[in-house]
């Protein structure tokens, strides 16, 4: 005996509903996860003082649940506790800060900690992405395309800067374009 269209209607809504409730599961479990680790950490942090790697993972889960003003003190406290910490954890913790201050808009400042991360390390195309970003929201698109054609040189299959560099190209080509036609080319 065949199945009849209510029956079929039914049994796909059933699916559908099973496939969504494992969906809106899963995410709250992460968020959940997130949540448990971030008070785990904020108590850790106000009880006793902690190294750097700590104050980072910290910040990470703020970042993570989009705290970006609490990452950014995080972070802070994070630099001024590196020890004897190596070149790419000070690049790590530098990046985050660009990014925590970039998420607030803070543009100009982002620029000076992404630099920063690129002195403690300089092949590190995250901050170069990240960098001309900054650039590209500063309205320099220039400096942004050069960031990017930096990615490239270390990873010539860097997604971001692949798509930024058309996009740049498409953007320079117009100004161009325009800057002719106002000099009466």
């Amino acid at each position: 005996m065949g199945l009849n269209l209510p029956q079929t209607y039914l049994i796909g809504l059933c699916l559908l509903l099973f496939i969504i409730a494992i969906i809106v599961g899963k995410q709250f479990y992460t968020v959940r996860k997130d949540e448990i680790k971030l008070i785990k950490l904020e108590k850790k942090e106000s009880n006793t003082q902690e190294d750097s790697a700590k104050m980072y993972e910290l910040a990470s889960v703020q970042l993570k649940k989009r705290l970006y003003p609490q990452a950014t003190s995080t972070l802070k406290k994070a630099l001024k506790k590196l020890d004897d910490e190596p070149d790419e954890a000070k690049a790590l913790i530098e990046n985050a800060l660009g990014f925590a201050l970039a998420a607030q808009n803070d543009f100009k400042s982002a620029i000076t900690h992404y630099k920063k991360a690129l002195i403690a390390k300089s092949e590190y195309p995250v901050a170069l992405n990240n960098l001309g970003f900054a650039y590209q929201r500063l309205l320099k698109e220039d400096e942004a395309y050069k960031n990017y054609q930096q990615v490239l040189k270390l990873d010539p299959k860097n997604k971001t800067a692949i798509s930024q560099i058309k996009r740049l190209e498409r953007i320079i080509g117009k100004n161009k374009d325009k800057l002719m036609k106002n000099q009466g080319f």
